[in-house]
């Protein structure tokens, strides 16, 4: 026989008591709790533990529901309208107190307050609400965004909307890589950064808001990324931390790159060429970080998280989910928007994509890649996302560069989190090793990651100058001179024309030319 969803159990949206209690405060917290979130049922006359049926007195039973509603009436602030039904299970009566999603957030004791008597619910368990998130509340309730809040402490001026609106015209350039997509970049104008709730008109002038803040790293208290390293499957021991500042876009790419300098890289062919291959996706750890800073409570004082262990990538993000919003239905694409001025501008400067389209990309991904499942967690005011590791069908251990080994010492990230101390990464065994004659594997040409990073950025563009592909790899320039070197000297590619108005021809088959 099925079991009654009504006695599934207590969760974030069912509640039992096994009587009405004698103080109504008891059980309104948790009313208001359900209105500030999803909604929820209060069951009167089941046990919480043992979810034994207890019942109401039949005799009773109308009286008890007119107390209930009008506790509820009394108590609330705003008004919560209850929704009161009995229902007969085993021949016992129960008394079901329907409470739905508000849409005057936040709702309070009145006896207490707006900051002592707003509760949420967390799990199966009704507590009362952080200061920072009765501030989220207000402004969901007001239908308002953090982040298109007017920033007082920020003056601006003409020099610093145009320097804004260039530097992410050339972020957006930098992560498209198809010419003609870069030819539609439009350029940024004040406009459009109004339109968008960077800057807004207040009289006759132009003001900043907390998004232009937190794009151009000016924010009081500007948020930042921790990245960290751990041993094993626990935090009990570090490897390597690192803390990144900034704009949100700078903290993006650079928590981006020290997540792929510290994961597995193994090879694959193509074509002539022995390429990188990551143990996870690339755009998926990408776009993970990217949601974590466009979704996150920028009320929440707490930073985001992104571990690195033996088993997973974890990326924690401060805030919980918006009410409406599920972790199903995060699976089928469905986004609401808490930052929408900040989504706008990632969306602008390819750091992000279709919105809502990044979670079904993570789960496709990491199924065509044989990767286990993805995570997604709600928990303690929180929002993470777990991607596991150790890819069984790339994972050849042999073919795998250790991250944290260089020329047998832990490496140690630079201030460039694209590069590592020391010399160039080699792998154990026969694997990658920068080196001036060309390297052959079961009659294939080898190239290392630095020179498929150049290699690939070639493909798309090869008129483009050492500096400009330094630019978009986050390099020096002595660093892309020294890959094009050794790429010449495999005869990966060559210089057709002069320095200044030639290009890079790449040699697809540059080891049948040899043979011949």
């Amino acid at each position: 026989m099925q079991k009654d969803p009504l006695l599934s159990g207590e969760s974030k949206n069912i509640e039992y008591k096994v009587q009405v209690p004698e103080h109504s405060e008891k059980y309104i917290k948790t009313v208001v709790a359900f209105a500030n979130g999803d909604g929820g049922q209060i069951v009167f006359g089941v046990e919480d533990e043992t979810l034994k049926i207890v019942g109401i007195d039949p005799d009773l039973v109308f009286g008890v529901m007119d107390s209930i509603a009008n506790a509820v009436s009394d108590h609330c602030e705003p008004k919560i309208i209850p929704d009161l039904s009995i229902r007969n299970i085993d021949g016992k009566c129960l008394i079901v107190l329907n409470v739905f999603p508000g849409t005057m957030r936040p709702y309070y004791l009145r006896s207490k307050g707006i900051l002592r008597g707003t509760y949420i619910r967390i799990g199966s368990t009704t507590r009362p609400a952080e200061p920072y998130m009765v501030k989220d509340l207000i402004l969901e309730g007001e239908n308002r965004y953090f982040d298109k809040e007017i920033c007082r402490e920020l003056i601006v001026n003409e020099e610093d909307i145009n320097q804004l609106c260039a530097q992410m015209k050339e972020v957006a350039l930098r992560n498209t890589w198809n010419e003609h997509e870069k030819a539609q970049i439009r350029p940024l104008t004040r406009n459009h950064l109004l339109s968008w709730g960077i800057l807004k008109e207040e009289g006759d002038q132009i003001v900043a808001t907390n998004a232009f803040g937190l794009l151009t790293g000016r924010l009081p208290e500007q948020p930042v990324i921790q990245c960290a390293v751990f041993k094993g499957n626990t935090r009990a021991y570090f490897i390597d931390r690192r803390e990144f500042a900034g704009s949100i876009q700078e903290q993006i790419e650079a928590a981006y790159q020290y997540v792929l300098l510290k994961i597995n890289v193994g090879m694959k062919v193509n074509g002539i060429y022995r390429e990188d291959v990551y143990e996870l996706p690339t755009q998926s750890i990408r776009e993970l970080i990217a949601n974590a800073v466009v979704h996150r409570s920028y009320n929440d004082p707490g930073k985001i998280q992104i571990a690195l262990y033996d088993d997973r990538l974890e990326v924690t993000s401060p805030g919980m989910l918006l009410n409406g919003i599920s972790i199903q239905k995060m699976k089928e694409g469905y986004t609401k928007l808490r930052n929408p001025a900040i989504a706008e501008a990632c969306a602008y400067m390819k750091i992000i994509e279709k919105w809502g389209s990044g979670i079904p990309r993570l789960f496709q991904e990491c199924k065509e890649y044989g990767l286990p499942e993805p995570e997604l967690i709600d928990f303690e005011g929180d929002f993470r996302v777990n991607m596991y590791r150790n890819n069984p069908l790339l994972m050849g251990r042999e073919q795998y560069i250790d991250p944290t080994q260089v020329n047998g010492n832990p490496t140690q990230a630079s201030g460039n989190p694209t590069q590592a101390s020391g010399n160039s990464t080699q792998a154990s065994g026969n694997s990658t090793q920068d080196s001036g004659n060309p390297t052959q594997a079961n009659g294939k040409r080898q190239l290392n990651a630095g020179e498929t990073a150049v290699l690939n950025i070639l493909r798309d563009n090869p008129s483009l100058s050492q500096k400009r592909i330094a630019e978009r790899l986050n390099w020096k320039v002595d660093r892309v001179k020294y890959y094009l070197n050794t790429l010449k000297r495999k005869k990966a590619v060559e210089r057709v024309g002069s320095s200044q108005k030639g290009f890079w021809k790449i040699n697809e088959r540059a080891e049948e030319g040899e043979k011949d």
